[in-house]
């Protein structure tokens, strides 16, 4: 279980969708799993590692409209990241 303190705008749920990140204008694109969403950011899994991942990039998701995100934090194989254009309510 998580013990760090976490401030959040919204409640998050647990996912598991397929999804893609995608960055330098479409060059690179790296699979990744939504672990959990909310209306304002999300947990990212992505099991080649995130080393390679910029600071900010795009989040697409089939029949979704893609996501600008920006990266809070991270380890070897997870980003917490937030949405720079949240979906309104």
């Amino acid at each position: 279980m998580d013990t760090r303190l976490e401030k959040r705008l919204s409640v998050r749920r647990n996912t598991f969708i397929e999804a893609t990140i995608v960055f330098d204008g479409g060059r690179n694109r790296t699979p990744c799993i939504i672990r959990n969403l909310s209306e304002t950011g999300a947990k990212l899994e992505v099991v080649s590692g995130v080393a390679a991942i910029p600071r900010t990039f795009d989040l697409v998701v089939p029949k979704v409209r893609p996501q600008n995100c920006l990266v809070m934090w991270r380890t070897l194989k997870e980003l917490g990241v937030q949405f720079q254009d949240p979906v309104s309510r």
